[in-house]
């Protein structure tokens, strides 16, 4: 493992997502409109799968949204029922989460918490309170350790509770850019490894036009086999786990749009780019 401190990466980390969050809020990639209007601003696939564990809706359902940002997909799935809790490390987010929340007249069911999420247990000290556990698309990459990502899930969720994961798949992270025949990205980074990674990108995914001074940041890729086998050993059972060739975000400079905010590749489906799992927390004597 590097010799990295908490306080190095987490530091970096959250100078870089605090100056996002008002670059995010004035994008049209996080276009609000559906949600000011009660509707859901999930993704299809996000979508989709909560739909499959909730095919008669979300009255009733208590959510934890970890890793929420500024708390849209959070507030799409108060919109549709649920009671929710969105945590983040973010000052601005949780800010401006709070702040939509008041907007939209949901506050009473949506709560939001400014914490880094391996102190989750000791800012919502709430053990099996919660139906379902969401969390999606650039969560675990930040996270040097998802074994105690996995039992801060488990000690969260009820007996028979759920979670629902979907986030970039680790097998398309080890390209970047566009160097390789046709466009293509280029082989960059180790499929496994335990070593942090150092960017130094000062662009933003949302809009390509701004410059981020806090430009550094920490991440860490996990292999599949290492989340699954986390859940496992945090006494969760997986229930599902899919392959997808699409992701809601410009992953490469050579995918294409697809519809509905999805991007995915230009001919052949050459590798997944991202991934779902859903995993039960069993109760007492199953």
């Amino acid at each position: 493992m590097t010799d990295l401190t908490a306080g190095e990466w987490l530091e970096g980390n959250r100078a870089n997502w605090d100056e996002r969050v008002p670059v995010h809020v004035a994008s049209e990639f996080y276009d609000r409109a559906r949600l000011r209007d009660g509707g859901s601003v999930l993704d299809p696939i996000a979508a989709a799968g909560v739909a499959r564990l909730f095919p008669d809706g979300l009255e009733g359902v208590r959510v934890l949204h970890l890793q929420c940002h500024f708390g849209s997909d959070t507030l799409s799935l108060v919109n549709a029922g649920a009671t929710a809790v969105g945590l983040d490390f973010s000052r601005p987010a949780v800010e401006e989460a709070r702040r939509m929340a008041e907007e939209l007249g949901v506050a009473d069911r949506a709560r939001f918490v400014e914490a880094n999420l391996y102190d989750a247990r000791h800012r919502l000290p709430e053990p099996e309170s919660f139906d379902f556990v969401f969390t999606t698309w650039g969560t675990i990459g930040w996270l040097p350790d998802v074994a105690e990502w996995a039992r801060i899930i488990a000690w969260f969720l009820k007996p028979g509770g759920r979670l629902y994961f979907a986030d970039g798949h680790p097998a398309a992270f080890v390209f970047d850019g566009d160097g390789g025949p046709d466009g293509m990205p280029t082989f960059s980074f180790p499929y496994s490894s335990a070593e942090v990674v150092e960017f130094e990108d000062p662009g933003d995914y949302a809009d390509p036009e701004a410059r981020l001074a806090n430009a550094k940041t920490f991440e860490w890729t996990h292999p599949v086999s290492e989340v699954l086998r986390a859940l496992r050993d945090a006494g969760l059972v997986v229930e599902e786990f899919e392959e997808r060739f699409q992701v809601p975000f410009r992953i490469f400079p050579v995918v294409v749009e697809q519809g509905d905010g999805m991007y995915g590749w230009p001919a052949e489906p050459w590798l997944p780019l991202s991934y779902e799992i859903v995993a039960r927390r069993d109760a007492p004597g199953r």
